[in-house]
């Protein structure tokens, strides 16, 4: 195989392997049907056109399957994409497999698990810590599996989890500076804000939205969970609403999605954790291919920002 598309410029000859992580159709201005592919390998994702296609390449060349293609990498408005110069649905005797071209987190899901259940251990409050015991154990397996979000951050295997591993470090720094935040809304606050995310998206691997996660949406399921697990643990008291108070807040701001500000200080914390490892994710992955002294591609959900690499810092690594 090839570096990957992490360490690929532009006006570089690519012959490779690629999975079709998602293909759309279109049509040109000429009238004539198009597909834009995101292809992916283990190390990022970048866009491809395939002009003038067929019927038989779009029943061909769609999401999960595994291509070999010529190609050069080229910029467009700022954007990396792979300019096609041919490309073919793989056999088996091309010996490859899905799991080879899929980004996964850079910590083992076992590994992930102990760290946050370790969190759930030092919470002193009985009922934060049953139910957020719960909801974990009743939703594990895909929680250690699922992404974050289908893009802009945290969008690979087991992102989700590594997302709440990154925020709980944030959280332990930031609890031992301020020692007023109660550690236990904190904690339990970082794990379950998303896990309503394993109802919301589809899984690990071509992951789009489901009807629920679209029609209702990952913050009111797990108001609804929480509700429904201090139901059944027998748990009553102001715990079950300050919980359902930072999952409906978390967001920050109506425009971004929450339906209530936070009002409650673990909540405002909680919010600003998220914010900062979602965007440190976002900034990282723009400026992983970025040689030092050089832009970054324009980052939507950054408002639309291209990101500089100071030209005194190290290259990035090649592996």
């Amino acid at each position: 195989m090839s570096k990957g598309i992490r360490f690929q410029q532009v006006g570089e000859k690519v012959e490779t392997y690629f999975l079709i992580k998602s293909a759309v159709k279109g049509v040109a201005s000429n009238g004539k049907p198009f597909l834009t592919l995101i292809l992916s390998d283990h190390t990022g994702d970048i866009e491809a056109k395939l002009w003038g296609c067929s019927p038989e390449d779009e029943a061909t060349f769609c999401s999960q399957v595994i291509v070999h293609l010529h190609g050069e990498v080229a910029e467009y408005r700022g954007r990396l994409q792979m300019k096609i110069s041919s490309i073919r649905p793989t056999s088996a005797m091309d010996q490859v497999n899905i799991a080879d071209f899929v980004r996964s987190a850079p910590l083992a899901p076992a590994d992930m698990l102990d760290e946050i259940t370790q969190a759930i251990f030092e919470m002193k409050n009985p009922n934060i810590q049953r139910i957020t015991r719960h909801l974990l154990k009743k939703h594990q397996q895909a929680f250690l599996e699922v992404p974050a979000a289908t893009k802009n951050h945290h969008e690979f295997v087991s992102g989700l989890a590594y997302h709440v591993v990154s925020m709980l470090k944030i959280a332990k720094s930031l609890a031992d500076l301020y020692p007023t935040l109660d550690t236990d809304l904190l904690y339990a606050g970082i794990i379950l804000h998303d896990l309503g995310k394993v109802r919301e998206l589809s899984g690990p691997i071509d992951t789009s939205y489901t009807l629920e996660g679209k029609l209702i949406g990952h913050i009111s399921i797990m108001v609804s969970e929480i509700a429904e697990a201090a139901k059944e643990l027998a748990i009553e008291g102001e715990e079950v609403l300050v919980l359902q108070h930072l999952i409906l807040s978390h967001h920050g701001k109506g425009e971004w999605g929450s339906p209530k500000v936070p009002v409650i200080r673990e909540a405002e914390v909680l919010h600003m954790i998220d914010n900062i490892d979602a965007k440190m994710n976002m900034m990282d992955r723009a400026l992983e291919r970025v040689q030092p002294g050089d832009f970054s591609e324009r980052v939507m959900a950054m408002d639309n920002r291209s990101f500089y690499k100071p030209a005194f810092h190290e290259p990035p690594l090649d592996f």
